[in-house]
């Protein structure tokens, strides 16, 4: 791979076309399946319910960015994690101060990613057997730590889930705006840039000075802040506890971020494309709500997913390829 492609690769922004696309076409047939998504309580619904998978898609983008196929299939069961020491260890012992949460939630989420990194870094293990090992054993964590849904999230979290404080606007939505802005400024950094070029092409970034293995870690404790929000975010959603609901979140955040137009393989990823992705997700969920399938549903949901994903990819491909 030359340095033009490799400048090519960074600076296109033409993976966003089939999201910016299927986003219309979902919003225009929201439109005419159900209005009431438009409305105040609707649009606020709407804030509530997707604020964690953008997050947990942003959390991703960056992982994913650094290359060699790191898909953090542990994503998931992470953000349960975070929810079920919040609820089970702090909120359970009177430790509920919202910068106390917030601490908690975003350094153990990074903790969890620093592993991983050291892990894939100084171990040599592939991302994605990591990933998976960590699915797997916070899987069964989760279990341990609560073993049924239950608990109660603080006083000042209850209203979250609803969106029924701070006017129009629902907190949660606040933590999504502070995510972006803090993801923009990051894109300003030197890291960033490196970041994309080693996702482009690990040995070339290599052998033009780049600190690879540091810039691996730190794209990990940056997908680790945004994952840490995610589950704050999560536990305002359903007001406790719940070791099973979070592990949802992986396939759903995979599906999203690939929606949103970032590559697998590396190098190629943006807040915009994360923000789209889960929205579209929440979109076809909300539009195929509308219907009524019967027992038949879920199975509706998942074909609609893997469908609209494949024929995004291979959009995604033939665009690519043009422009290249």
């Amino acid at each position: 791979m030359t340095a033009s492609n490799i400048r090519h690769i960074v600076t296109s922004r033409a993976y966003l076309t089939v999201p910016l696309v299927l986003f219309a076409v979902l919003l225009l047939a929201a439109a005419l399946r159900s209005p009431r998504l438009f409305s105040d309580e609707g649009l606020t619904g709407a804030a509530v319910v997707s604020a964690p998978l953008i997050l947990a898609t942003l959390g991703l983008t960056p992982i994913v960015m650094a290359g060699r196929g790191a898909v953090d299939l542990s994503v998931g069961p992470l953000l349960g994690f975070v929810n079920v020491t919040l609820i089970a260890w702090l909120s359970a012992s009177s430790v509920t101060h919202p910068l106390l949460f917030f601490g908690w939630a975003i350094g153990l989420a990074c903790a969890w990613q620093l592993l991983q990194a050291l892990v894939v870094v100084y171990v040599r293990v592939a991302p994605i057997i990591v990933s998976l090992s960590g699915f797997l054993v916070l899987s069964g964590t989760n279990l341990l730590i609560m073993s049924r849904p239950g608990g109660l999230a603080p006083e000042w979290m209850l209203s979250w889930g609803g969106g029924t404080t701070a006017g129009f606007i629902p907190p949660v939505l606040w933590i999504v705006l502070g995510a972006l802005a803090f993801w923009l400024i990051v894109r300003q950094t030197g890291f960033f840039t490196q970041l994309r070029l080693m996702g482009c092409d690990e040995r070339m970034a290599f052998s033009s000075g780049i600190r690879t293995d540091l810039v691996r870690v730190l794209a990990y404790l940056l997908g680790g802040v945004f994952m840490g929000l995610a589950a704050i975010c999560h536990t305002a959603l359903i007001s406790s506890g719940d070791p099973t609901q979070g592990a949802n979140y992986t396939l759903q955040a995979v599906t999203a971020l690939v929606l949103g137009g970032a590559s697998l393989a590396g190098g190629r990823g943006s807040a915009t494309g994360a923000v789209l992705g889960a929205v579209n997700m929440f979109l076809i969920t909300y539009i195929l709500g509308t219907f009524d399938f019967g027992s038949l549903s879920g199975f509706v949901t998942r074909l609609s997913f893997g469908s609209i994903l494949i024929a995004s990819l291979l959009i995604n491909l033939l665009i690519i390829a043009r422009r290249s």
